[in-house]
Formats: structure tokens, sequence, C-alpha cells
């Protein structure tokens, strides 16, 4: 299995909609992905690792997959949309990681 974890670096500058992004934007993720996807999370920061330091994500998004090539199959052909609707949650510009569940 696979993880896909896209995480939203936090800042002065930086907005998010985690309400949004809950509600609309990781039901629309799963209604494109489909069968593919195997499960999801969403995780809001709260802090860094000094007691009062903020989050160094402001949030971060987990979606798990079969295998690279299922994510890539059903990724591909929706990146455009998907993509196309952070605007509407965030200013701040993803890391993507894509990794190997091993426990």
């Amino acid at each position: 299995m696979i993880k896909v974890s896209v995480l939203y670096p936090n800042g002065d500058d930086k907005i998010f909609d985690m309400d949004y992004y809950c509600n609309e934007h990781a039901p629309l993720v799963a209604g494109l992905l489909g069968d593919a996807l195997k499960g999801t999370t969403v995780e809001k920061g709260l802090g860094g690792a000094t007691p009062g330091s903020p989050a160094i994500y402001i949030a971060m998004g987990n979606m798990y997959f079969n295998s690279i090539d299922e994510f890539e199959n059903a990724f591909g052909p929706n990146a455009e949309k998907i993509i196309g609707d952070m605007p509407n949650f965030t200013n701040s510009h993803p890391i993507v990681q894509v990794s190997e569940v091993m426990i």
C-alpha cells in the first residue's frame, strides 16, 4: 500500500479554510479518484516540537492506494480539477510525498 501525503506549509501570510477542505475539497477528490482511493485522512496542524511554537504545516491530507500505478491512473486524468480547486481553500503551495506504508 502507498500513502500520498499533501502537506500545506504554514506561514504568517498563509490561509487555509479547513471547513472547505474537509467538506468540499476532500469529497471532490474522493469522487474523482473513485475506487482507486482506499482511504483518506485530514490532519490540522496544532504546533511544533517546542511548546507554543507554530505548526510547520497548516494541514495534511493523506490518501491511500494499493499501488503507485493505481494512484497515477486515478489522479492523472483529474489533476487539473483537483489542483484547480486549491485557490478555494488555501494560498499555501503544498509539498507532496509518496510513501510505502510499512506498518
